[in-house]
């Protein structure tokens, strides 16, 4: 190759590169940039943010850091700092520290949206559509429905009905009146300085506006720990709980950030008409660990296998001959059925239609009903056919000859 062709493969070679880099983007006065640090001392902070000259945060716009925030500043730490002034030919770009911060906290906010993640922030006082709460610096805005710690009230009555919440508008907290009474009033002004766990819902800078989710946050960290908790439990282990909901199928008991079911099936071996009858919500009480599904993620409870199942123990508190009370709970045509309950819970016999009468019947209803309570005696315990033999007739005539 000779030195001509040479040169002109350099040139080519230099030209390549030097399009591969695009030109710096200038910088304007207002622009939040993030730079590293060269120097930092009381007389100002040298930063570098990507250009020729050097940006230096004078001590005017450093007011914000305490001596001891000054003293934690290193080499190497990244920056964001807002531009006073634009570089020039003489000088590097003039940057502040203080009218950043509050650009600082917009774009943390930024990132925990793009994250998802989850952050704390302090109520601040309360309007007539939620709370006003601080994140990172910012005002926004928790709506009443996305709040779960703090007491909802009914706001009907300060409410246009026309115009409905002013969600659309950046919320100002609530104007003093001077004279305390509409916090006196408000039962949530005990609340203002709590902090709570947030969710980024929206961040519109240009509008100001910064809406959060208390509800979200904490859904998402119930999930966390059902997922964990479900990778711990082990079926048939006893866990301790505390009632958080009922409903017309069971029970909801929360175990330490999950909650499992008790179906209504599982609350006892007698039978259940509501849950009520057998539990309250926050109360606490031990339960079994019937199932973990980690599939699905869920985890079902029991009540009832904390103690053996009556037809285990029947021999221990019943025997043949004895005299019980029971409830009449099914008729057929060959006889009726009824209920035996006990402390320890509660087994189901048959009367057969010739146990029913000394006298000839078609029908057990002719005897007894549905719901009737009577004495009956044991004629055969049957523990693992799960079959109780009973007897009225055999108990009247017993009574008769005790008469």
């Amino acid at each position: 190759m000779t030195s001509t062709e040479h040169d002109a493969g350099s040139g080519q070679n230099m030209a390549d590169l030097l399009d591969a880099f695009e030109p710096m983007k200038p910088l304007r006065r207002g622009d939040v940039i993030e730079g590293v640090v060269m120097r930092a001392d009381p007389d100002g902070i040298f930063v570098n943010v990507g250009h020729k000259a050097e940006g230096v945060v004078p001590p005017g716009e450093m007011r914000t850091l305490d001596p001891e925030d000054l003293d934690q500043i290193n080499v190497g730490d990244e920056l964001v700092t807002l531009v006073v002034k634009a570089e020039t030919a003489e000088q590097g770009p003039i940057l502040s520290i203080d009218r950043a911060l509050g650009e600082k906290g917009w774009r943390v906010l930024e990132k925990a949206l793009e994250a998802a993640s989850s952050m704390q922030g302090t109520i601040m006082g309360f309007n007539r559509g939620g709370a006003i709460v601080e994140v990172e610096g910012v005002h926004g805005f928790v709506p009443m429905s996305q709040l779960v710690s703090v007491a909802r009230i009914d706001i009907s009555e300060t409410q246009d009905p026309a115009t409905g919440p002013e969600d659309n508008k950046a919320p100002q907290p609530p104007e003093p009146t001077g004279d305390g009474q509409e916090e006196q009033q408000d039962p949530r002004a005990g609340d203002i300085g709590k902090i709570l766990q947030l969710k980024v819902l929206e961040v519109n800078r240009g509008r100001n506006r910064a809406i959060f989710s208390e509800r979200q946050a904490i859904q998402e960290w119930r999930d966390q720990q059902k997922a964990k908790l479900i990778q711990e439990l082990t079926e048939g282990e006893v866990k301790r709980g505390k009632v958080t909901g009922i409903s017309s199928f069971g029970a909801f008991v929360d175990l330490g950030g999950a909650d499992g079911l008790i179906h209504i099936s599982e609350l006892s071996w007698n039978p259940v008409s509501t849950p009520e009858d057998v539990v309250n919500v926050g109360q606490e009480l031990d339960v079994y660990v019937l199932r973990v599904d980690a599939e699905n993620n869920k985890i079902a409870l029991s009540l009832r296998r904390l103690h053996a199942e009556p037809w285990e123990t029947i021999h221990e508190r019943y025997s043949v001959g004895d005299i019980v009370d029971a409830t009449v709970t099914k008729l057929t045509n060959f006889g009726a059925f009824a209920r035996v309950d006990g402390s320890e819970g509660s087994v189901e016999g048959l009367i057969h239609i010739s146990e029913l009468s000394s006298k000839m019947i078609n029908h057990p209803r002719e005897v007894v009903d549905e719901g009737d309570t009577v004495k009956l005696k044991i004629l055969r315990i049957e523990p693992e056919r799960r079959r109780l033999g009973l007897s009225l007739k055999q108990q009247e005539e017993q009574e008769e000859e005790e008469y």
